[in-house]
This record gives structure tokens, C-alpha cells and sequence, in this order.
């Protein structure tokens, strides 16, 4: 049901966590629902330099936040404002049509933290 990249990003998630002094972050959905992504992120001269993401509920949603995390770091905030649900589907391989409201879950999880962007 799940490809490789999936279950490896499931298996053994990249980049999770809290980070504490974060310029941006947000939280998609609660734990009391079933499914909830935050995503923190740490922002240097327009760059974001790191990303982390807590997660709870099915395998989809825990792959979504680490391959977000790995397709923002390093990357310009311009350009990270341009990821799609779709670009993180596809750079998970492809996920069921019942499982992509997860990757639309980390794409507001990263709209929303862009736009709450302060500066500590």
C-alpha cells in the first residue's frame, strides 16, 4: 500500500522535534482529532537552516512531515512558499488517494509557519 520512500520516512523520520527559539510555526489538526503536524522552523538571512515536525496518526502523516522537513532545509523562504501537497507527494513516490490530505496537512503546516515568520 505504501512505497519504499514512505515507509522508510515513517520507519525512520528525519528532523523530528521542537525547535525552541523558532521564527516560524504552526500546527495542522490536534492529537484529539486523530491527526495533527506542527512544523517549527529556524530562518537565517531568508534561508530557512532548519526544520522540525511533531506528528500524530497514520504512517502518511508522519512520512509528510519528515520529507517536508528534508525538501525545506536549505532552501530560500521564497522557494519553500512554493511547495505543494503534490511536490511532497511525489517526493514520497506517491501517496494513495485516500492519504493525501496528509501531504495537503504539511503543506499548510508550511504556509501557515511562513506566514507567522517573527524574528527572535
Amino acid at each position: 500500500m505504501f512505497t519504499d520512500e514512505v515507509t522508510s520516512h515513517f520507519e525512520n523520520p528525519r528532523n523530528i522535534g521542537t525547535i525552541a527559539d523558532a521564527d516560524g510555526s504552526a500546527t495542522i489538526g490536534s492529537a484529539a482529532s486523530g491527526e495533527m503536524l506542527k512544523l517549527t522552523l529556524k530562518i537565517t538571512d531568508d534561508k530557512i537552516v532548519e526544520a522540525k515536525f511533531r506528528a500524530f496518526g497514520c504512517p502518511t502523516v508522519i512520512a509528510s512531515g519528515s520529507m517536508l522537513t528534508e525538501m525545506v532545509t536549505g532552501i530560500d523562504v521564497s522557494e519553500a512558499s512554493e511547495i505543494k501537497a503534490s511536490d511532497i507527494s511525489i517526493a514520497l513516490g506517491g501517496l494513495p488517494a485516500d492519504k493525501l490530505r496528509y501531504a495537503t496537512y504539511a503543506e499548510s503546516a508550511l504556509k501557515t509557519a511562513l506566514a507567522n515568520i517573527t524574528f527572535q
